[in-house]
């Protein structure tokens, strides 16, 4: 019997856990147990409650997505400690977000626990064991107080021992809570027992292995059943000897996720990594595991000889450079991105210095001095700078209270004062922080106003802090215009600020023809973050900057001559002579595929979904690291450090998917429309009409070649043919901004852009796999389509889904349409700014064009014409139609 992706089990604490098919292995924290926590038990008989719920904290902190609560000690009374823990935790949300599993192997405890646990509870755990009439009755008590069950492989006869015990008790059992309880499937989560290996009987060897093929058996046989286990148990013939019990564990849980185990207590100290975990010994490990040998058993007792008391495989090399200086210590540290040893080695420096500021001008500066090196001439990359900037952020934050408490009227030698904006509209800011922390790692100070800033703000801000440069940022097209504006408005009050421009859709031609010609100072346009440490430098340099400023302008000066020249000699059609040349579809042969679905959708999504439609290529672009993944990984030049990237990546993600840190939310709607007008797309809906206005090239094609629109992809209407049209907004924005301001808080830029690096892309991610599910199922035009991811990247697909704002369509505007008819806001939340930018950030929106012969073009340079003709379409002023569209207006 298949199982239903729909029916999961569904937890909660403050806030829900969903563990679907797509789960990643939810983890159940174990240090709130007397049992196995030896300090937990003597806080609970002292009832030093407030040191235990710290322990509490720590397991949720620490990525517990459940946390596994028990009172069973014979000098305890368990039904008035758990009691008591479970009504404390209440009043703790920062711990109550997360599900408790009430364990005890005494119903009374678990009954005091279900009486006042918040949320869905676990109950671990009933079983056959007292027989069949005890086991209905506390299974129809669990249900009545609305948790879910763990129910052991235990039944009157005893604990399962082999895999034909294991899959009998479970079946036996499953039948008895769904077929006679009612009890929901999705709600029975099964321990198969986990027993030890290695411990040189016979009857143990296959231990491990029949659990991994009951577990299998049970995902297969027992629908929408769970399975959970406790870990540590397979290796206690090994206690004492930590790195054997590390690897065991891993190795155990790996090929038990593989055969279908949903979750487990486990303690994520006595895990390795399962892909760093030395290959002789996970060989011999998996050898017992497995029971690939005779002599498993035997050849993994001499080896785990050879490990006992073995230290980290770092700390030898710790040692080492631990023994060096203290300013070799602070580069290394600086340079490694290491913050472990900051403060002690900060606090030596200080003590050996005059003052606190010297620390930072002289023995920081000195180790940063070497990352810019090593950055400028290529041999570190951007993400190992953002580490660096950690440390230094750090050290800096440990040195305050003493800087404060020397002060005195003498200035600090900063390289410059740095105003940092995105500007009015615009929500993106990835690379501006880059650039921000780049330029700090080069002792600049920077004054960082956020994102949407209006110019008023910007203007004032960099007078009153008296900033030597101002750092504008913008990603989408509106962006550019407040830029000329910003420029204008400087002008005029003859501020003579040198300005740096960056961002995805500015670059040197626009800077040169649009923005340096309107403010009397300096102009720059910073293509990557490598390069604005020497711009900032040579703006500033008292013995360059006269020279720079000179040379840019003449560059600039020449660069826009050229432009305007060859714009005005490159041959353009008409509108109308472009639409004459439109490209040209057989309608006559051509029949519309009836949509499987008509209306609006709203689409619900978990994060593990997404995960296998992440496109990484550009993740690694948005780190000034170029190349195409996965061959990045291995690149001569940026291998290794795309490869530490992906891998931090990777382990950031696993934490977004398991522990919710952000929210999927989708929309999208599909409607019959036909194109009207040559260039705008009717879209009937039942209650009124709206219309999707497309814009057509206009520069002169080679023989042959049509003057594209997307209007020229939906049948026409005089064609008598009934065509359909999407449209769609999908985020995962929401959470994102509030977990890069929590690292940012910990000083850790780091990780607060990785975290909304891993937002875009997620959201990306979110937009490929909804226009899979519109391609197969929703509309189901492509329904026999069998793409692997590769294939979606590269867009190897019938049909596309062009964005507003991009190549083929950059008019904005056409945005407010798509959130009228699918009433964007109101039903997922996302919002859009003034000048048409989506919030939050991470958010893509766009149309679904089903025609095979739709493809992705560019529009292109166009006319006055068009524009003109445009502004009527759309009724609006013509000076509106232009400042929408100018990047793309011919002059």
């Amino acid at each position: 019997m298949s199982r239903n992706n729909k029916i999961n089990l569904q937890l909660s604490g403050l806030e829900p856990l969903f563990i679907t098919e797509e789960s990643i292995f939810v983890n159940v924290g174990e240090r709130t147990n007397v049992t196995g926590s030896r300090k937990f038990l003597r806080l609970i008989k002292e009832e030093n409650y407030e040191e235990a719920l710290d322990i509490a904290r720590n397991q949720v902190e620490g990525g517990a997505q459940i946390i596994d609560i028990n009172m069973d000690e014979g000098m305890l009374d368990g039904v008035y400690a758990m009691t008591k823990f479970l009504n404390l935790i209440a009043a703790e949300p920062d711990i109550a977000r997360v599900p408790v599993m009430i364990d005890s192997s005494k119903w009374e405890i678990i009954e005091a626990g279900l009486k006042v646990v918040q949320g869905k509870a676990v109950v671990n755990s009933i079983s056959l064991k007292e027989g069949k009439e005890t086991f209905i009755h506390h299974a129809k008590l669990i249900k009545r107080y609305g948790a879910a069950v763990i129910v052991m492989a235990f039944d009157e006869v005893g604990q399962a021992d082999t895999y034909q015990r294991r899959i009998e008790i479970c079946k036996r059992s499953y039948d008895i809570l769904v077929n006679e309880v009612g009890f929901p499937a999705e709600d029975i989560i099964f321990d198969p027992n986990i027993f030890p290996v290695a411990t040189g009987m016979d009857e143990h060897k296959l231990n491990a292995l029949d659990f991994f093929q009951a577990t299998k058996w049970i995902r297969e046989n027992l629908p929408y059943a769970n399975i959970s286990g406790g870990v540590s148990n397979v290796s206690f013939s090994f206690r004492g000897n930590d790195k054997v019990r590390e690897a065991m564990h891993s190795a155990f849980l790996y090929h038990a996720i593989q055969n279908g185990m949903t979750m487990g207590i486990v303690n994520p100290e006595m895990l390795e990594i399962y892909d760093e975990i030395d290959k002789v010994l996970l060989e011999h490990v998996e050898d017992v595991l497995l029971n690939r040998r005779e002599d498993a058993t035997e050849r993994l007792l001499d080896l785990a000889e050879s490990f006992k008391g073995d230290i980290k495989s770092n700390e030898k090399a710790v040692a080492e450079w631990r023994n060096e200086s203290v300013q070799e210590r602070l580069t290394h540290s600086l340079v490694k991105g290491i913050d472990e040893f900051i403060e002690i080695d900060v606090e030596e420096a200080r003590l050996h210095a005059k003052k606190a500021i010297e620390v930072i001008e002289i023995s920081l500066m000195n180790g940063m001095n070497v990352v810019g090196d090593l950055f400028g001439s290529g041999k570190m990359f951007l993400p190992q700078v953002v580490k660096s900037a950690r440390v230094m952020k750090k050290a800096v934050a440990y040195l305050l209270p003493f800087i404060e408490a020397e002060k005195d009227d003498t200035a600090s030698s900063s390289a410059g004062k740095v105003l940092m904006a995105t500007v009015k509209g615009d929500v993106h800011d990835i690379g501006k922080n880059i650039v921000s922390v780049v330029l700090a790692c080069n002792n600049f100070e920077i004054i960082d106003l956020g994102v949407m800033v209006p110019p008023e703000k910007i203007i004032e801000a960099a007078v009153k802090e008296n900033v030597d440069i101002i750092g504008l940022s913008g990603l989408i097209t509106p962006s550019l215009d407040e830029m000329v504006y910003l420029a204008k408005e400087m002008d005029k009050l003859n501020i003579k600020i040198p300005v740096m421009i960056g961002g995805a859709t500015t670059s040197r031609a626009h800077t040169a023809v649009k923005i340096a010609p309107e403010y009397q100072a300096t102009v720059v346009h910073v293509n990557d973050a490598s390069r604005a440490v020497t711009v900032a430098s040579n703006l500033l340099n008292s013995e360059t900057k006269a020279d720079f400023s000179s040379a840019l302008k003449e560059e600039y000066d020449s660069l826009r001559e050229g432009y305007l020249n060859r714009a005005r000699e490159k041959n353009f059609l008409t509108i109308e002579e472009a639409r004459k040349n439109k490209f040209k579809i057989d309608w006559d042969a051509f029949e519309p595929i009836q949509p499987n679905f008509i209306g609006t959708k709203i689409v619900e999504v978990e994060l593990s979904a997404l995960v296998d439609f992440i496109d990484w290529t550009p993740f690694f672009q948005s780190w000034e690291l170029f190349g195409k993944f996965p061959a990045i990984l291995t690149d001569e030049v940026v291998g290794e450090q795309a490869s530490d990237l992906y891998k931090d990546a990777q382990k950031m993600l696993a934490q977004i998917v398991s522990e919710k840190w952000f929210e999927a939310k989708g929309i999208l709607g599909i409607f019959p429309a036909n194109t009207v007008n040559d260039d705008d797309i009717e879209v009937q809906l039942p209650t009124s009409n709206f219309q999707f206005l497309t814009l057509r090239q206009q520069s002169q094609k080679t023989a042959g070649a049509p003057n594209l629109a997307l209007a020229d992809f939906i049948a026409p209407k005089d064609s008598n043919k009934q065509d359909y049209i999407g449209c769609f907004c999908v985020t995962t924005g929401f959470g994102v901004d509030e977990k890069a301001a929590e690292f940012e808080s910990q000083l850790d830029d780091y990780n607060s852009i990785l975290t909304k690096a891993l937002g875009d892309r997620l959201a990306e991610a979110f937009a490929e796999y909804l226009h899979l599910q519109v391609r197969k199922e929703i509309w189901g035009y492509a329904s026999d389509e069998n793409l692997s991811n590769n294939e979606l990247i590269k867009e190897n697909y019938k049909g596309i889904r062009p964005a507003p704002g991009y190549p083929a369509c950059p008019d904005h505007l056409e945005k407010p349409t798509i959130w009228e008819i699918l009433k964007v806001e109101e039903n997922i939340g996302v919002k859009l700014t003034e000048s048409m930018a989506m919030w939050p950030a991470a958010s893509v929106s766009g149309y679904y064009f089903a025609n095979s012969e739709s493809k992705y073009f560019g529009l292109g340079k166009i006319k006055k014409d068009q524009v003109d003709d445009y502004a009527k379409r759309r009724g609006v002023s013509n000076e509106v139609a232009e400042k929408w569209l100018a990047p793309n207006i011919t002059d």
